[in-house]
């Protein structure tokens, strides 16, 4: 009795807080703290840097982690808001979707080393002397990365959405602002959330690149993981690469247990077939964020802040007698000036390229150029079209089986957030040793990263599939070749679109490590765009593969077929 009326006294703080909001505010103060541990120092010097070298130790491995995570996640906020922007504004305008819709396709086609050529001086003039100019850089790089498979997707989601709930945000004279957060992002949320889980894995791919710039005669090697892989392929310390591998797997299962299963089991609710019976997604971190009061007081905030902007910021439109808004009469110049406009700035950018191509290119190399990036295109389409064999059928057999893909959605993740990079001494080993043909055997290397685009699409496409199309296919006993042609492709074809789209742009990307691998000073070079052009003053060090007669040696350069190596440039084999 009076350990009851003890209790009692106590019993006003449930009323305020629960178990589960104790345990919120636990999570919520691990990543505060992780997000200040790993932005210290970003207002430091670049001298600092230089002061404090990178390490291949292993204990410093959970600081490089958490620096790697913060610019990911940072470029993954800047990557969800330029999505649900661009690719509303080309779904929304037809005359505005015939620029953005190319432009993006080329975006993403473009190599992230391209992009850091060109932003790396603007990023760091923003703060100048300082570490957090190369972060933003960093950022940016990662955001090219990500954003173009997000707005791919929530573009291909958006031209989709069932003409019923289009009439039914209608009926309700929802405004634009409303329709947008009530229809078009919840409709386009389940498909978003596996490519962003795609578009996270794909940033480990160019990670490397990102955190080590070269500005000049000036290189920046900020610490992180990509940094740390760096250097233990340029020292070939294999265990250095296992410790690697063993903290990035670590820290994707903890992301992926505080973010994607939550929005996993969160999405499943917008998914407009729901099989009877079918049990959503499952998550702790999700039950814990339902239950909290704190975490529901947020939610609410944030939906009150939506519908206040909505109606302050929208003003009354006439309505038409069946209650739709009526159409604002639009000028039909517009029809003359966006084509005018789009030709003007095609010709001029035309004008520019020509002008500097022809006053600092010869001919010969335009056309050296055009051929090897043609053999470049040769393998990106014949490794889409393989994967594609390949991932389709197992991507659309795991979609339709929602148990299956719980489990399947962690081990994907992981492999496709796998580095390449950490592959190629491998290769380079194997093509030495055994005399293998580096235009064959690089190839691979070039959709090990962005294969991944097309299983998470057609994973996302089946499990999207009516369930009546799949119950009336049963019924006509609908099986074999006739069932994949008449409702398995069709049904996920717009998402595999996406997917091989995505996947084009990531392998035209991975093309220039891909083509050009190293282990250490050991180089092997494969012809395509990644090849160098013979007057360049870098060619110099590049050094043909050794004839058969001689024994497996590794060389210091970039390796081909023909001429052996002098004595000179000989190295013993490596040992591990």
């Amino acid at each position: 009795m009076q350990r009851a009326i003890r209790n009692h006294h106590f019993a006003f703080i449930r009323d305020f807080a629960t178990r589960w909001d104790a345990l919120a505010l636990i999570v919520a103060l691990g990543v505060v703290a992780f997000l200040a541990e790993a932005s210290r120092g970003l207002l430091a010097p670049l001298s600092q840097l230089d002061a404090t070298p990178l390490s291949l130790a292993p204990v410093h491995l959970p600081a490089y982690a958490a620096r790697t995570t913060l610019r990911m996640f940072a470029a993954m906020v800047l990557s969800l808001a330029f999505t649900l922007s661009y690719a509303t504004w080309a779904a929304k305008s037809a005359r505005a979707a015939k620029l953005l819709i190319p432009l993006l396709d080329i975006l993403q086609s473009v190599p992230i080393l391209g992009f850091i050529s060109i932003t790396v001086v603007f990023f760091m003039s923003l703060v100048p002397g300082r570490v957090l100019g190369a972060e933003f850089a960093a950022i940016f790089a990662i955001f090219t990365s990500q954003a173009w498979n997000m707005a791919f997707s929530f573009y291909q989601s958006l031209r989709t959405v069932p003409t019923e709930l289009e009439e039914a945000a209608a009926s309700f004279h929802l405004t634009p602002w409303m329709r947008f957060w009530q229809l078009e992002v919840p409709f386009g949320l389940p498909a978003l959330v596996w490519n962003m889980m795609m578009s996270m894995s794909g940033g480990w791919f160019f990670v490397v690149a990102s955190e080590s710039i070269s500005v000049g005669h000036t290189s920046v090697a900020l610490p992180g993981i990509g940094s740390y892989i760096a250097l233990a392929i340029q020292q070939r310390n294999l265990h250095a690469i296992g410790w690697a591998i063993a903290t990035m797997g670590l820290v994707i299962l903890v992301y992926d247990q505080l973010l994607f299963r939550p929005l996993i089991g969160w999405v499943d609710r917008f998914r407009v077939e729901q099989e009877p019976g079918m049990e959503p997604p499952a998550s702790w971190a999700l039950t814990m964020m339902r239950r909290s009061r704190l975490i529901s007081g947020l939610t609410v905030l944030f939906y009150s802040a939506v519908r206040w902007t909505s109606w302050a910021s929208t003003p009354h439109e006439a309505l038409r007698p069946d209650g739709a808004p009526a159409p604002r009469a639009r000028w039909r110049g517009w029809g003359l000036i966006w084509p005018a406009l789009l030709l003007a700035i095609v010709a001029l950018a035309l004008r520019k390229l020509a002008q500097t191509l022809f006053a600092q290119t010869q001919l010969a190399e335009l056309r050296t150029v055009g051929l090897l990036g043609l053999l470049t295109m040769v393998r990106v389409v014949v490794l889409i079209g393989l994967a594609s064999l390949l991932w389709v059928p197992v991507g659309v057999w795991i979609g339709m089986r929602p148990r299956v893909a719980q489990w399947v959605q962690p081990l994907a993740q992981f492999l496709a957030a796998f580095p390449a990079n950490l592959l190629f001494p491998l290769a380079v080993y194997a093509i030495v040793a055994w005399q293998l043909n580096p235009d064959l055997w690089l190839s691979p290397l070039m959709i090990l990263g962005t294969q991944w685009y097309i299983l998470f699409n057609v994973i996302a496409g089946a499990s999207a599939m009516p369930s009546e199309l799949r119950r009336a296919a049963q019924n006509l006993r609908v099986g074999g070749w006739l069932w994949w042609r008449r409702v398995a492709l069709p049904g996920v074809m717009p998402y595999f679109v996406t997917g091989a789209i995505t996947a084009s742009g990531g392998s035209w990307n991975a093309a220039i490590v891909a083509e050009l691998a190293s282990w250490g000073s050991t180089k092997v070079r494969g012809h395509g765009g990644r090849r160098l052009p013979p007057h360049c003053p870098w060619h110099r060090h590049d050094v043909p593969v050794r004839g058969r007669h001689q024994p497996p040696v590794l060389a210091p350069a970039v390796l081909l077929r023909g001429t052996p190596l002098s004595p000179e440039l000989r190295m013993p084999e490596p040992t591990t």
